[in-house]
């Protein structure tokens, strides 16, 4: 039975208000600058923390499983495993420099918060790595040039894949025994992968054309739900399909078109709202007492610029790119939004970090989201600079840039 406090409605009419809710209010919210997600959360957390509707609500929690699964498949669908090999050296450094950042923000975590290894551990992924999946389905709103998209796919991509195999062998690390024995059952399952592809591309296919992405969603959903008795939660799975698709490319290249990943995107923007909600409903009032918001203060101001300043110090080197140019890249890297709501999830469930703690990632989460749709903004639709198509794709968007932030059309003051 839907919990209902008040008595006033019914279960039925409860989910229409919830569906209007969670696919007007957003869309309405969103020419304010207001990503979805966050109006999402927010109203997940209003609902519960006001009412105490659909807490627990097997529904809602179905719903919003397909939501983060269908969004860790999209991101591995969408990696061009081809383009990260061009650049796999870049890439490699941009690696190497992550993990190096990881430790010694996971020494000043433990440092300074007084955490365990494996809590600090988990604390620096959920304040460093981009979320790939949200990053990408928010990437054609921002206004960036292509060469730089290519980048911050690549970045994000790359980033969350490395993150995601840190997260396994942490909360796996409890003994050598589970380590290993969660390692041979992920390995297994990653060599297993591509025979259920083949052999669907030659029993299956023939026989019922057209039902790839049928197949696609019933296995991302059973690997997602191994990983997660696993104990890595359902990200892992999700995303290890994505990549076995793109792989399959050539046997079955339906797995990684075009129409795929549209279909993957549509599937997603349909369910990744019930995450976010899901997300919001066991927030309470003390989540963001006075403590968690200092502690979410100082993530900010310590964790963003560093992260800021370490991608444009790497392509400034290494690509001789402007400043400008790599902050850009860094900035729309930025929102940690669904990497941050899990870890923040399993940090409070399984190792019972302090409130405060918990409440500053969620904080931080919250605002690092909404940074780039205000920094990054597209001109206003009606505005096309006259010889814009003429420019250099970079230059392009520079005066995008200036034209956006500026009212009258024209550059800005000091550009």
């Amino acid at each position: 039975m839907l919990p209902n406090p008040v008595g006033a409605l019914s279960a039925e009419l409860s989910y229409i208000l919830l569906l209007f809710g969670l696919f007007v209010l957003p869309r309405f919210l969103q020419r304010y600058r207001i990503p979805s997600a966050i109006t999402s959360l927010g109203l997940g957390a209003s609902l519960g923390m006001g009412f105490g509707l659909f807490l627990h609500d097997p529904t809602v929690e179905l719903l919003a499983t397909f939501g983060i699964v269908s969004l860790f498949l999209f991101a591995g669908l969408d990696a061009e495993v081809d383009e990260l090999r061009r650049e796999a050296r870049i890439l490699v450094e941009h690696l190497l420099i992550r993990l190096v950042l990881l430790g010694g923000v996971a020494s000043a975590v433990a440092w300074i918060l007084g955490l365990g290894p494996r809590p600090a551990v988990l604390v620096a992924l959920a304040l460093l790595t981009p979320s790939a999946g949200f990053i990408l389905e928010s990437l054609d709103r921002l206004a960036v040039s292509e060469r730089e998209r290519f980048w911050i796919r690549s970045k994000a991509v790359a980033s969350e894949l490395v993150a995601l195999g840190v997260l396994f062998v942490t909360l796996q690390s409890t003994s050598a025994v589970t380590l290993g024995v969660s390692a041979l059952v992920l390995v297994g399952m990653i060599v297993l992968l591509p025979v259920l592809f083949e052999a669907f591309a030659r029993r299956i296919v023939p026989h019922a054309p057209k039902s790839e992405f049928a197949f696609l969603v019933m296995l991302v959903v059973v690997c997602a739900y191994t990983t997660r008795e696993l104990g890595v939660y359902y990200l892992v799975g999700a995303f290890v399909v994505g990549m076995a698709a793109q792989e399959f490319r050539e046997r079955l290249p339906a797995f990684a078109s075009e129409k795929m990943l549209d279909a993957v995107e549509s599937f997603a923007s349909l369910f990744v709202p019930f995450y976010f909600l899901h997300a919001g409903l066991p927030l309470r009032r003390e989540d963001f007492g006075l403590d968690a918001l200092a502690t979410g203060g100082v993530f900010l101001v310590t964790a963003l610029p560093l992260r800021l300043a370490v991608t444009a110090w790497h392509r400034r080197i290494r690509l001789g790119e402007t400043v400008a140019a790599g902050v850009r890249v860094g900035t729309s890297l930025l929102p940690t939004l669904v990497f941050t709501l899990v870890l923040a999830q399993i940090l409070r469930e399984r190792l019972a970090v302090p409130g405060a703690v918990f409440g500053g990632l969620i904080v931080y989460a919250i605002v690092n989201t909404m940074i780039p749709a205000f920094v990054l903004k597209l001109p206003p639709p009606e505005f096309e600079e006259p010889h814009a198509h003429e420019l250099p794709p970079s230059d392009a968007a520079a005066v995008g840039y200036a034209a956006a932030a500026d009212p009258r059309g024209g550059p800005s003051e000091g550009s």
